[in-house]
């Protein structure tokens, strides 16, 4: 499953992104990306496959003085559903203008008409992904605060989505929101860490918010400001996690092996969600990397149901 990591802090951003996103390898992925943002410029680099290719790219597109500056950032591990495993696929995912750098958890099941609607109003894309579409989406709707954007855009999708957003427009800043897909933020010394798996956290910080659906969460360096989808602010907890990094990443199960039993139904349901197109009776396999003339050549059909 997809993993989302971002950082906020005085310096040294990169190297806390990378690490997170290997604690995240044992959930699964096909390829992974990092956005930093640095002196009014987002940069971004991707690689598909292992998250050590990322981080020997990242060393050698960026060099240390930018790894070791930058102090606000995003990163993804992806495992394809819209859109096969390519670089353009993977995230982060910029808006039209490239000021505006997302990463998403979780399926946009309206994405084609929204991203048709965007199409119409001149926004061109570089991916097949529903998270490119938001990504654009959270740009059109931007008027001068990222915030309030990300409230309009996010009340016109439909499906499910664990976020972390960056700008230009305002650094030292990360947006994050949910709604199906979970994010944890963490709040360290002078610095916040979040993440869609708390063992990301462990290695900075053990005191942690988890968001509940439809917050969303602005992120400084000093703390959180948390808020519901309609811009009104709301109050969560601190929680403290008292468990280590493997025992958080088994989530309470004694091994990985019954904690996947136990996750099926919900595995079964994030599998199919976006793929059946209930108005047309037929199914979406984006990110199965099958032409019609492939599927066409079809001769027998396996039906598993759980």
């Amino acid at each position: 499953m997809c993993g989302i990591v971002g950082y906020v802090g005085e310096c040294g951003a990169a190297s806390v992104l990378i690490g997170g996103l290997k604690r995240l390898e044992y959930r699964g992925y096909d390829s992974a990306g990092v956005a930093l943002l640095d002196r009014g410029e987002i940069h971004v680099s991707k690689a598909v496959g292992k998250v050590g290719m990322l981080d020997e790219k990242v060393r050698k597109e960026w060099g240390p003085d930018l790894m070791e500056r930058a102090g606000t950032g995003i990163a993804h591990t992806r495992w394809a559903t819209h859109g096969s495993p390519t670089e353009a696929n993977a995230h982060p995912h910029m808006d039209q203008s490239g000021k505006i750098s997302l990463v998403h958890n979780g399926i946009i099941e309206n994405y084609r008409m929204l991203r048709s609607r965007l199409e119409g109003n001149g926004h061109q894309f570089l991916s097949e992904t529903d998270t490119e579409v938001l990504a654009h989406l959270i740009g059109d709707c931007y008027k001068g605060d990222l915030l309030q954007a990300i409230c309009d855009a996010l009340h016109q999708v439909v499906g499910t989505f664990g976020i972390a957003v960056i700008s230009t427009h305002e650094p030292g800043r990360i947006i994050a929101a949910r709604r199906g897909s979970p994010i944890v933020i963490g709040i360290g010394l002078g610095e916040v860490i979040l993440a869609s798996d708390a063992a990301v956290i462990l290695s900075r910080t053990h005191r942690v918010v988890y968001l509940d659906d439809n917050d969303i969460a602005s992120v400084t360096a000093n703390g959180i400001d948390l808020r519901d989808l309609d811009n009104i602010p709301v109050t969560r907890g601190i929680a403290e996690l008292s468990l280590d990094a493997g025992a958080v990443e088994k989530g309470g199960f004694e091994h990985f092996m019954l904690k996947e039993i136990y996750e099926q139904p919900k595995a079964l349901a994030n599998a199919i969600r976006g793929r059946l197109d209930v108005l047309s009776g037929s199914s979406v396999l984006a990110g199965m990397a099958s032409s019609a003339r492939e599927l066409a050549e079809l001769t027998r059909v396996v039906m598993v149901v759980a």
